[in-house]
């Protein structure tokens, strides 16, 4: 009897702390922007990491640490795959539970990709599902503990471009709208970006990111609003940047460039670049020395904290 009764405990404790994970769909089902319905369907992938690709319901996972070890902070992470899937637990998940570890709420999001058919316009869905990721954030910013100023983006690869993009393209909400979570300003109090696609400028763009987000023969104007690095001004967030100099996918001057534009405009970096490691590390365990970037971001993002 004693040993049920633990047992039952335990499996209580474990269903409590699973009840704090929660996941959200970013938009009402009849009213998701740019959506078409077509015969396509959203894909799951488990192999050796877990791949989502066609997406059809954008959503968000909130991973929320322990009330006692919360520092208000929270992040929105924007997993990578090159714009034609996305890396979900590889560049999300695992990515969140260490920053729970670190007290620090991570919010992983499921966003739209430019091939799917379901898109009216290639280009516009992923920023959209990420504005509407940072405004229903802030809008549940209480209920979540977190500081409603403390909340961050993140992303690795084409999810750092993305977390680029909302970094440089964000809008301050619309305040006469009935829909409450729209009047949130969609800007990132701070950005994170790891080993991210930065520019589409061909030089040294990661091509297959560009194809997927603008097509195979892009407008300059496009080309342009969506080179991240020409879009900074001095309201651009304060960002976290790494790479590796041997990067043969996305090439290191993606981080080098946008640093560059961010001391121009006075915008407060700290840049890593390590000299060995494979694109699309992730946590990079049992990569030393490069396994000490998550120490180094969390110290980053405690500076911010004040």
């Amino acid at each position: 009897m004693k040993n049920f009764c633990t047992s039952i405990v335990v499996l209580f404790l474990f269903q409590m702390t699973q009840a704090q994970d929660i996941t959200l769909p970013l938009w009402p089902a009849d009213k998701i922007p740019n959506y078409q319905k077509t015969d396509e369907v959203e894909r799951g992938e488990n192999t050796d990491i877990i791949r989502i690709s066609k997406v059809q319901s954008p959503d968000i996972a909130v991973y929320l640490p322990a009330r006692t070890n919360s520092t208000g902070q929270a992040v929105i992470i924007c997993p990578g795959g090159g714009y034609t899937y996305i890396s979900y637990d590889w560049e999300g998940t695992d990515i969140a539970k260490l920053l729970n570890a670190k007290g620090i709420t991570a919010i992983v999001l499921k966003y739209r990709l430019p091939d799917a058919k379901s898109n009216i316009i290639r280009q516009l869905s992923p920023l959209l599902d990420a504005k509407r990721a940072m405004r229903i954030v802030r809008a549940n910013a209480d209920k979540w503990r977190i500081k409603k100023n403390n909340i961050g983006i993140m992303g690795f690869s084409a999810g750092g471009h993305l977390a680029a993009t909302l970094a440089t393209h964000f809008d301050n909400g619309d305040k006469n709208s009935k829909d409450s979570i729209e009047q949130q300003s969609s800007r990132p109090d701070f950005a994170v970006l790891v080993y991210p696609v930065i520019t589409m400028n061909k030089s040294f763009t990661h091509m297959g990111s560009r194809e997927n987000l603008l097509g195979s023969n892009p407008d300059s104007s496009l080309v342009n609003f969506y080179s991240n690095e020409l879009q900074v001004t001095k309201d651009t967030p304060p960002t976290f940047l790494l790479h590796t100099t041997d990067d043969e996918t996305v090439p290191v001057e993606n981080s080098l460039v946008f640093y560059e534009a961010l001391k121009k405009h006075n915008v407060s970096a700290e840049m890593h670049i390590f000299p060995h490691g494979v694109h699309g590390f992730a946590l990079a365990l049992r990569q030393r020395p490069l396994e000490i970037w998550p120490e180094l971001l969390v110290s980053w993002m405690r500076s911010l904290d004040k």
